[in-house]
């Protein structure tokens, strides 16, 4: 046993104590194994983790996690640490591998927003909402002194090789450093008075309000400046920025090892290789759509999944294709992380991964190895047809354009432009003889340097790969110093309905009447206006937010003379949701050994924002709830067409049905197709519809019996030239179906025989019957009794045949090649009257088996 630091009980103790359960063969004796090539992979249809050794290419301890089956979840790890973020419930959790043992656990709000990220001893929380970021004791998920507080719509959050974690702050345009605190000695106490982390670097990437994107670099950081089209890179306290042809957003790998940054552009289906400020490469990605998640450099090579097919292609440094890693074929997030000098490919869905190792080998690994407990998942359907390619045009005009005054500023915001098939790269707002770009995401801008009491309109259009679409402008404003002051607090609510109230107190207009109130809505990395009121509430429409997306809000007061207030307090964190969508690909069927029982299947419900608590199943006026996605509904009756209606249900409460139907199993229906005998046997042929069921057949008739197939079946042990009723049965779980065929079997005959012998009285002993004994007699009995004898027959008669009896023993001697037994033949001869064998040959090879018994 490899490893031997724990014994199997005490591996079950651990688990038993936390919750969580090791499955597979090889579980226990490497619970607390450290192996520097290994990575813990995540699969969210078990809710569970699997540790791959990258050298074997095995799994060598897989773990569940309760609660976690189907949940999408972020994992961090190091050699002695992972922390799990679980993004339908939020709850943070800390697993010690020395011992196997969850260490402790904290909540955060759900859905996508924050994000978790560890190095070594130090692990961060980072609520890109908010604009927060906590430090945490891994050991004991506690605060460590006080958060570094940035602007809300923050992105990044991740720590490069040398431990720094990095922000980047797209409403400043800048990117900052972060380091952790020491951690103190015991978990859970607080640090030092004045030890908390800090913002050590802050440099200046792009305008503000352009779209950032950040991966780290063993040293340093990359940021993607969407807007713009380029590429920063801050190493060594240096900045250099490379310009990019791209006419579609890029997306950059959380992570980027090695001195050539990919940029991915799913758009174009390509990707932009970017070293030393300048693009050095650019080649195509094969296939169609655009789900391409981030390359990543490893090993000399590009790796690119189309999450479409689960592919993953690889090319060389030229940027020719060298590899194809074939995936699933259905569609679904693909992972890529370097890791331990092994790149790990893991699609969360499937039940199997990839590694590659530093000489570009690929091994398939199986994530479910190790002889699990529990059946496999459902059989995938097969994967959708493509979908069709969208007309591309340019983007539409922006919708809902307004603009506010400020002092010596405006404030100018809109609503998104239909995109018209190519995703939107930026905004150009227009207006006082300036001219700004604004990242996709970040709908709205303030413009400062502005003369109070001019008047000032704004002009906004979208940008995308075919160009720029038509503009639409702002009202006129006019900047004032009487500019009101803004809401004192801002409480958003996230309501079942899919709406979200924000509400706030009356502001002061300093002398001015509020007209209305203007509601910005801010996610990770993206702002944008989410509407006005002229009450101290606005309802934001169900489905104008995106469900399981975190948002807070800020709010700017607008005087009757059109002034705007500075921004609110950001609000609390929201997550919007509404009922699920209706399950897909529901499958019914008939459940084969259960009598009025269907199976039902089905593809998770979309959970629009809160985590699916169960599935009502129901047919025919019965109900089931199931946490999983398959179910049987039993007591239906046998051979009924059911319809079966299945529903997700979350805290918003039921969503809608899907449907399909199903037929239960029926009792067996027999058809006869033929029959044919022989002298002893029976065999009929027929066809069985078994109902949906599976069905056994037998045979019966004269006492005998027979069973097996359900297309023929023969009977044994009969009389010849006998009537028989065969009747037939099949048999399945809803009962019995019956038919019945009349057939005969064949008769017996015999040849009497007695040849003349070559001596004297022997030449004439067969001629005719005399007095005394002769060959060929026939006895109403089975013994020579003169007073009994029905008859004599000559040679050759041909005589029918019925049954054997014992009798009299009789000797044919050299008249029937001395045929000797106490066997008699029943045969027809006045009536049913009996022969002896040694003077009767059978037909057909004189086989006394073939008569019964009388």
């Amino acid at each position: 046993m490899r490893g031997g630091l724990v014994t199997v009980g005490t591996v079950a103790a651990l688990l038993a104590a936390m919750g969580l359960t090791v499955l597979g063969l090889g579980a226990a004796d490497n619970a607390v194994a450290s192996f520097d090539a290994s990575s813990w992979l995540w699969s969210t249809t078990r809710g569970e983790l699997a540790r791959v050794n990258g050298v074997t290419a095995r799994v060598d301890t897989r773990m569940e996690v309760p609660g976690g089956r189907r949940h999408q979840t972020q994992v961090a790890q190091t050699d002695r640490l992972l922390i799990l973020r679980d993004l339908k419930t939020g709850q943070v959790s800390s697993l010690d591998l020395a011992t196997l043992q969850i260490t402790a656990t904290t909540p955060t709000a759900p859905g996508l927003g924050v994000s978790v990220a560890l190095h070594e001893d130090a692990a961060f929380v980072v609520d890109a909402v908010q604009g927060i970021v906590r430090q945490l004791d891994p050991r004991a998920l506690t605060p460590v002194g006080e958060p570094v507080r940035y602007p809300p719509g923050i992105t990044g959050g991740a720590f490069d090789g040398a431990g720094k974690l990095w922000i980047a702050v797209p409403s400043e345009g800048t990117v900052s450093a972060v380091t952790a605190a020491e951690l103190p000695e015991t978990p859970g106490d607080a640090p030092p008075a004045g030890l908390s982390p800090k913002r050590v670097e802050t440099y200046d990437v792009a305008e503000p309000a352009h779209e950032l994107v950040v991966s780290t670099l063993d040293e340093g950081v990359a940021v993607l400046d969407r807007t713009s089209t380029s590429l920063v890179t801050v190493v060594g306290g240096r900045t250099t920025r490379a310009e990019l042809t791209m006419t579609a957003p890029g997306y950059l790998p959380t992570r980027t090892s090695g001195q050539q940054v990919p940029v991915t552009v799913p758009g174009e289906r390509s990707v932009h290789v970017v070293r030393d400020s300048r693009e050095v490469k650019r080649f195509a990605v094969p296939g169609d759509g655009v789900r391409l998640s981030p390359a990543v450099a490893w090993a000399g090579r590009f790796y690119c999944a189309d999450e479409t097919t689960g592919t993953v292609y690889a090319f060389d440094a030229e940027g020719q294709l060298v590899q194809t890693v074939k995936g699933s074929g259905r569609p679904g997030p693909v992972e890529l992380e370097v890791r331990e000098n092994h790149l790990f490919i893991n699609p969360p869905d499937s039940s199997t991964a990839q590694v590659v190792d530093d000489q570009n080998r690929v091994r398939e690994v199986n994530k479910y190895a190790n002889d699990v407990l529990g059946g496999d998942p459902p059989p995938v359907a097969p994967p959708p047809p493509p979908p069709k390619k969208p007309k591309v045009g340019k983007p539409g005009a922006p919708k809902s354009v307004t603009a506010a005054a400020g002092d010596a500023s405006a404030r100018v915001s809109w609503q998104a432009a239909a995109s018209n098939g190519a995703e939107i790269t930026r905004y150009v707002v227009e207006g006082a003889g300036q001219t700004r770009q604004v990242g996709a995401n970040q709908r709205s801008l303030e413009v400062t340097g502005l003369t109070n009491g001019e008047t000032y309109t704004f002009s906004v259009h979208a940008v995308n790969a075919k160009g720029a679409g038509p503009a639409r402008r702002s009202n006129p404003v006019v900047p004032t110093a009487e500019v009101p002051d803004p809401p004192a607090s801002v409480t958003a609510e996230a309501r079942p309905d899919g709406t979200v109230r924000v509400s706030w107190p009356e502001a002061d207009g300093q002398g001015n009447k509020i007209a209305k109130y203007a509601v910005t809505a801010t996610s990770a990395g993206a702002s944008a206006p989410a509407g006005e009121s002229a009450k101290t509430e606005l309802v934001v429409g169900a489905g104008q937010l995106e469900y399981g997306t975190q948002y807070a809000f800020t709010v700017t007061a607008v005087s009757e003379k059109g002034a705007g207030s500075k921004a609110s307090p950001v609000s609390n964190t929201v997550v919007p949701f509404t009922v699920p969508k209706a399950p897909g690909e529901l499958r019914a069927s008939t459940v084969a050994d259960q009598p009025g029982t269907v199976a039902v299947q089905w593809s998770p419900a979309v959970d629009n924002g809160r985590p699916v608590t169960k599935y009502v199943v129901e047919a025919a006026g019965k109900s089931v709830e199931v946490t999983d996605v398959r179910a049987t509904v039993g007591g239906l009756g046998n051979g009924q067409n059911v319809t079966v209606k299945v529903k997700a249900v979350n805290e918003a409460g039921a969503g809608p049905e899907a449907s399909t139907t199903a037929r239960t199993v029926a009792e067996p229906r027999i058809t006869v197709t033929g029959s044919s005998a022989d002298a002893t046997s029976v065999t009929v042929t027929f066809t069985v519809d078994a109902g949906g069921g599976r069905a056994t057949c037998t045979a019966a008739t004269g006492g005998k019996t027979a069973s097996g197939s359900c297309s023929s079946l023969r009977v044994t042990g009969l009389a010849p030239g006998t009537a028989y009723t065969v009747t037939l049965t099949a048999s399945n779980a809803a009962g019995k179906g019956t038919a019945s065929r009349a057939q005969t079997t064949d008769p017996v005959y015999g040849i009497a025989t007695c040849k003349n012998g070559p001596d004297g009285d022997q030449r004439t002993y067969c001629d005719k019957d005399v007095p005394g004994r002769n060959g060929n007699e026939i006895f109403e009995v089975t013994r020579q009794d003169n007073d009994r004898q029905a008859g004599w027959v000559p040679d050759g008669r041909r005589l029918r045949t019925y049954c054997k009896a014992k009798g009299e023993d009789v000797d044919a001697w050299i008249y029937n090649n001395n045929k000797k037994s106490t066997w008699w033949i029943q045969v027809e001869y006045k009536g049913k009257t009996y022969i002896p064998w040694a003077w009767l040959n059978l037909e057909g090879g004189d086989d006394l088996d073939v008569l019964p018994t009388c």
